[in-house]
């Protein structure tokens, strides 16, 4: 899981302030500054998921992107979701770096609020490659807000409906695929930890994954199905979803104690370390990955 980076962590990729550059929710990749790094050009795998099966939610852009190509280096085949048109470039280079590694990818477009559309992407996999080794539940949705005033039942519902049941829904409908040893991974935020009070909606459910991840995780140590469930917390990362939701976006990151924001190829080693088989006593854990904001 080499990626050839080096050094003193605050100093491995550029720090903000960077430019002003709105966009139109959930944005895209090409129009930032600077572009994100997936670990295109820095991965490198070890065969340690090889035929394995995974699929990765938000998987076109991000942090999803990012374990897309690093769980294919690692020998796994990749279903991604992701729900808008816009995104549709995104998607396919994704899959293209999926494909150069070796293995096969399926997009999928649609909005995962659908629980049957969650259930149609669960049966792809299945009917494509013949079982699910790996459930990411990555997708989410935020917005600002200055005033819980200015919150509406829609957008609570939106972003609840987003982040929180579509992952009850994937995992409802991925379970009878998974065998033993089998591994969920959800993205939480260091917002379950440290809520943001401008992203209450977002941070709000972002806790809600963490205790959905404890219980799950019992759930199924308890009933013998061998399934592993385990989060990880990212602090504030470089995605397309901060500068189409953070209206000041200029100085992200830089509260942190690394001085900048992370990089999506910063997270990917952690999924993949995970879903692997060295993560076999792990299961309703939570990883940070926060820049040094602490979790305790």
């Amino acid at each position: 899981m080499d990626t050839e980076k080096k050094g003193n962590p605050k100093d491995l990729y550029e720090k903000p302030p960077f430019p002003l550059q709105p966009q139109d929710p959930p944005g895209v990749e090409s129009e930032m500054k600077p572009i994100p790094d997936h670990g295109e050009h820095s991965y490198k795998g070890s065969d340690i998921l090889k035929d394995k099966v995974a699929i990765i939610t938000g998987g076109d852009s991000g942090i999803g992107k990012a374990v897309a190509i690093a769980m294919a280096r690692e020998g796994a085949d990749i279903i991604i979701s992701y729900k808008d048109p816009m995104e549709d470039v995104d998607a396919l280079d994704t899959k293209e770096w999926v494909e150069k590694a070796g293995r096969r990818a399926v997009l999928v477009r649609g909005d995962i609020r659908d629980e049957s559309l969650c259930k149609e992407i669960v049966q792809q996999a299945v009917d494509v490659f013949g079982k699910i080794d790996v459930l990411i539940n990555n997708a989410a949705y935020q917005m600002t807000y200055q005033t819980v005033e200015e919150i509406t039942a829609s957008e609570w519902n939106k972003t609840f409906e987003t982040n929180m049941s579509a992952m009850f829904y994937f995992v409802k409908h991925a379970k009878p695929y998974m065998s033993p040893g089998a591994s969920i991974i959800n993205t939480t935020s260091v917002n379950a930890y440290s809520p943001n009070p401008t992203l209450l909606p977002y941070a709000a459910s972002k806790g809600a994954i963490q205790n959905f991840t404890s219980s799950l995780a019992q759930m199924f140590l308890e009933d013998g199905s061998g399934i592993r469930v385990n989060a990880v917390a990212p602090g504030p990362v470089w995605t397309p979803l901060i500068p189409s939701t953070i209206p000041s976006h200029e100085k992200f990151g830089e509260n942190t104690p690394m001085g900048r924001p992370g990089q999506p190829a910063e997270m990917a080693a952690i999924y993949v370390f995970l879903a692997s088989d060295a993560a076999s006593y792990i299961s309703g854990a939570t990883i940070p990955a926060t820049g040094g904001r602490p979790t305790i």
